[in-house]
């Protein structure tokens, strides 16, 4: 008898054992659920306590962690994805953006000279106007008056007699400046900016109003700096924009010191609401020597463990460095910005120090010069095995260089918005057959064995990843064209172009076993989209919202329309 009792009674005790013993904070169900986790990709249900998963998978599952206090979120028929993690921006340029001139679409001179127009009606005397996104090569129609492919500044100057204005190129490697702005900094026929750098000028050798690369610093160091209360507003301008796109973690691709005691004071007063991974400013010797002393410091939403450098500059610039001279503009071959023997000792003590190098590369002989020092740097210190060093952009790599990437552990940060943007106009810098063989390269990195891992370069794009998933799928422009996309072999399936924002760029970041995919023990951090992206067809795409942004188990944005169901 007292046998068949516990016969009868197992079942009852195996059920009872079989729920979890604590209850979790949040519970989410009822939608499309995509984990970036190769070994369990979707999922009907997420649990999260203490803002880590604590469990992925079916629904019935997932209810018997609901108790008394759980909050229970149903995503009816939305899609969840991890957050995303925006690998290459730029967070207090994405903040400052938004407090100066908007330059993105203006379509052609005319506009831009009308939008400074109107902001010297608002301005003081001699108060300076500053904006960005102006890009010469998208204008329709082109200025008739041009120089080595700019416009010059007469008509700008016109228009802002008694303010200096100082406009910044989209990539951030040019500048345009008008008369009073050059008046200000003493610039005139005979002034020289050394290597590194241009002033673009006439045929009578007047400057043009543009100064490219090192040459921007020549006006810029002029304009007012920004104050800590306004780095405070940008920062907060710059997090809120990010959960509103869906991003949970953001990569910060250079910051000094002020920057960072910022980063600083948010993370204390818990204001941080997005998990950073900062680069250190190479540009700033100093900055680096005391970090050398500290060294890295990790934390769960502030991570300082990078050091970003400038090798050459943009294509749309014509700064890019390139092995071969420019299709539209023989005898140049762009420049190097710093030094490469300058490059190679930060890359070695960078590495003994235990700090990652990340270093901006467009041009192929940017990036063929920048792999050859970090592989010097790797021989010097053999025992660093883990190192995960970056060249941001990766855009224009010689055939013969790109495996080179997945045998020396180099990771490409890649921006596939470049592509949508870029593409039409970037044929006439390189000439049809290094367009196809050499720019561009996402799937030839993949099946290299490298990893690609995506951003926007924000402020230099805008910082939604919807496009730059768009673009790696398709190889379009955002209008759609051209039919089946610029050089279609180079597309990426959807499963990578998720992974490439996602786990890979959590990878990038040395962050890939906390975040980047939903997994338990992984922190909870989640994007919700109105749109299925995963098989929805690629003209909707774009369509695509976030509806939600939860950030370490907690809703940190929610669209207002539209509401998720909440219990």
């Amino acid at each position: 008898m007292k046998n068949t009792l516990l016969i009868l009674l197992l079942p009852l005790v195996l059920l009872c054992s079989c729920g979890p013993k604590e209850k979790a904070d949040l519970v989410i169900y009822q939608g499309q659920i995509y984990t970036a986790n190769p070994q369990m990709p979707q999922a009907e249900a997420v649990a999260v306590a203490g803002g880590k998963i604590v469990f992925v998978g079916k629904k019935d599952r997932a209810k018997t962690y609901i108790g008394d206090d759980t909050k229970v979120i149903e995503l009816e028929g939305k899609t969840m994805i991890p957050g995303f993690v925006e690998s290459h921006g730029h967070l207090l340029g994405l903040g400052n953006f938004k407090r100066n001139l908007d330059l993105m679409k203006v379509n052609n001179y005319e506009e831009l000279v009308e939008m400074v127009r109107e902001a010297v009606t608002k301005a003081e005397p001699g108060e300076w106007i500053l904006g960005r996104g102006w890009h010469q090569s998208k204008w329709i129609p082109q200025p008739e008056a041009m120089v080595k492919g700019y416009q010059i500044h007469d008509a700008l100057s016109a228009v802002s007699p008694d303010n200096p204005v100082m406009l910044e190129h989209a990539s951030g490697h040019a500048i345009f400046a008008n008369a009073k702005a050059m008046e200000i900094a003493g610039i005139n026929a005979k002034s020289d900016v050394g290597e590194g750098g241009e002033i673009i000028r006439d045929p009578q050798g007047k400057p043009t109003g543009i100064f490219t690369e090192n040459a921007e610093s020549l006006i810029g160091r002029h304009v007012p700096r920004s104050s800590p209360q306004s780095i405070r507003k940008d920062l907060e301008t710059a997090i809120e924009t990010c959960l509103k796109y869906g991003i949970t973690s953001f990569q910060d691709a250079g910051s000094n010191q002020m920057a960072i005691d910022a980063y600083k004071e948010f993370l204390q007063t818990g204001k941080m609401n997005i998990r950073l991974w900062v680069m250190l400013s190479g540009s700033d010797s100093s900055l680096l020597e005391s970090w050398y002393k500290k060294g890295p410091e990790r934390g769960s939403f502030l991570n300082i463990g990078a050091i970003k450098l400038y090798s050459d500059g943009a294509l749309g610039s014509r700064g890019a460095w390139l092995l071969n001279e420019y299709t539209d503009r023989p005898g140049h071959f762009g420049n190097p910005v710093t030094p490469i023997d300058k490059i190679a000792s930060i890359s070695k003590e960078g590495l003994s120090h235990g700090f990652q190098v990340c270093t901006h590369a467009i041009g192929d002989r940017a990036n063929r010069e920048v792999l050859n020092v970090y592989e010097a740097a790797f021989e010097a210190y053999p025992d660093k095995k883990d190192h995960r060093f970056r060249i941001e952009h990766a855009q224009h790599v010689h055939p013969a260089d790109i495996p080179r990437f997945a045998e020396l552990g180099v990771i490409p940060s890649m921006q596939a918005i470049h592509m949508s943007s870029d593409r039409p106009w970037a044929i006439d810098r390189l000439g049809l057959l290094r367009i196809q063989k050499s720019a561009y390269m996402w799937k030839a990195f993949l099946e290299s064995g490298a990893k690609v891992i995506n951003g926007t370069d924000a402020p230099v794009e805008p910082v939604d990843p919807i496009p730059g998933f768009y673009a790696f799928i398709t190889r379009k422009t955002l209008k759609g064209t051209p039919e089946g996309g610029y050089e279609p072999e180079q597309k990426m399936s959807r499963a990578e172009a998720l992974k490439a924002y996602t786990l890979d760029a959590a990878y990038g970041a040395f962050e890939e076993k906390m975040k980047g995919s939903i997994e338990v023990g992984k922190y909870a951090d989640f994007t919700v989209l109105s749109q299925n992206i995963m098989n929805i067809p690629e003209d909707q795409i774009l369509n695509t919202e976030v509806v939600m942004t939860i950030v370490d188990g907690k809703v940190k944005y929610k669209k207002t329309v539209g509401k998720l169901s909440q219990k």
